[in-house]
Order: C-alpha cells, then sequence, then structure tokens
C-alpha cells in the first residue's frame, strides 16, 4: 500500500525527516511512535504531501512525491492531523459533508454518512451542533469520520490520544480497530506508544529524525530499550 525510501524533509536549514524509510502493507495498522520533535508529525505530512520532502513515496505502487494533496484524496488516502483541525464554525453534519467533497455518488455518500453514524453514534446526536462546540474526545471522533467519508484506503492518524481523557482514548482506540477491521490500511502516529503496540501488527521507532528500530508490535513491546525509553519499562 505505501512504500518510503529514503525520505527527507527539512524546514529551512533544520532537518526535521533524514532518509527514513518504511513500508505498510495493505490491510495492515502500524505505528511510529518516539518522543516529541522526533519528525513523526513531519513524516505524516510528508506522506500527505502537506509539505514537500524529497526521497521516494509510492502509494498502490505510484510515485506520489509530487502529486498535490488533493488528488491523495481522491486517490484514497486520508490524514486525520495533529490537533483535529475541525471546521469549528460549520456543524458536525458539514463536517461530514466536507470529508466527501471529493466525490459525486450520492447514494454512496449517503450510505458512508451512516455507516459513520453507527460507528460514532455521538457524532448522529450531534449532527446539528457546531463543531467547535463540541468536546476534545468528540472532536477526534468527528475529525475520523470526516476522513472515512473520502472512503480511504490508507488513513494517517497523527496523534489521536493527544490532549483527551483516558475514557475517551480507549472509545477512540476502539473506533481505530473498528476501522481497521473493515480492512483500512492504517498508519498511526502515537507517543502512547503502550496503546499504540497493542493494536498494531508492526512498529517503528523514530528518534531524532531517524528510525532507529522497527519490528513486530509484540517485540517491540518486550523490547527492553522501547520498554525504558517509551513505556515506563522497569
Amino acid at each position: 500500500m505505501l512504500e518510503v525510501r529514503n525520505l527527507h524533509v527539512a524546514y529551512g536549514g533544520v532537518k526535521a525527516v533524514k532518509g527514513i524509510d518504511l513500508v505498510v502493507a495493505e490491510g495492515e495498522t502500524v505505528c511510529l511512535i518516539g518522543a516529541n520533535g522526533a519528525g513523526k508529525t513531519t513524516t505524516l505530512k510528508a506522506l500527505a504531501r502537506v509539505v514537500p520532502g524529497q526521497g521516494e513515496i509510492r502509494y498502490r505502487g505510484q510515485d506520489i512525491l509530487h502529486w498535490p494533496s488533493y488528488k491523495l484524496v481522491g486517490e484514497g488516502m486520508a490524514l486525520v492531523p495533529e490537533g483535529r483541525g475541525v471546521f469549528s464554525r460549520l456543524t458536525v453534519a458539514e463536517n461530514l459533508a466536507m470529508g466527501a467533497y471529493c466525490r459525486n455518488d450520492k447514494d454512496g455518500i449517503a450510505a458512508d454518512l451512516e455507516r459513520v453514524y453507527k460507528l460514532l453514534p455521538r457524532l448522529k446526536e450531534r449532527e446539528k451542533q457546531i463543531a467547535g462546540t463540541l468536546s476534545g474526545g468528540e472532536q477526534q471522533m468527528l475529525a475520523i469520520g470526516r476522513a472515512l467519508m473520502c472512503r480511504p484506503r490508507l488513513l494517517l492518524l497523527d496523534e489521536p490520544s493527544m490532549g483527551l481523557a483516558p475514557i475517551m482514548v480507549q472509545k477512540v482506540f476502539e473506533v481505530i480497530q473498528s476501522v481497521a477491521a473493515e480492512g483500512v490500511t492504517i498508519l498511526l502516529v502515537e507517543q502512547n506508544a503502550q496503546l499504540a503496540l497493542s493494536i498494531a501488527a508492526r512498529g517503528y521507532v523514530m528518534e531524532s529524525g531517524a528510525v532507529t528500530l522497527s519490528d513486530k508490535a509484540d517485540a517491540l513491546l518486550t523490547n527492553p530499550k522501547v520498554r525504558e525509553a517509551y513505556l515506563g519499562g522497569e
């Protein structure tokens, strides 16, 4: 589904991502963990073509390094950004409609809207509410629901647990697992390494803009270095 080789991203003279490689197979959930400032968010932005990068990015066999981001959405790649990024002055229903802006199949859009409401019933209860008045957890659910409205093949999730109460974090991750169970490929950036590795098949560890370790998720969970650095290991 996604193959990244020697990806570099710089902001001015600052190298944020330093030649990383990663692969995500179709139907797989893969996580990218690391401390603040490791380059995780920049990596996702480069993959979604929100920021420019150098190297090789292949999505479903196509070189997308110079594609505009809107074209990627039409091809089934969706980003749920850090900080949620909902349209705060629009209603819940209007935000979800924006997620389907690249589609014109009215029956399919209506069916997907019902699917999102079934998956995220809180959004159905609040469909006429202004998005900016929702709680942080509800906004995160809305951001995920909006991304699902483009019917993604690959879902990029950036720090979905950030700033949320523990009970809401649990609900959001249950939704992510439900989406994965439907066959959507997921690349998850998450500071909560324990939670991310518990739902992923594989993981990559980023430090200072570089991938320093990659393995199956269960192996990373028991890796002494990972436990000490990210899991509060003993």
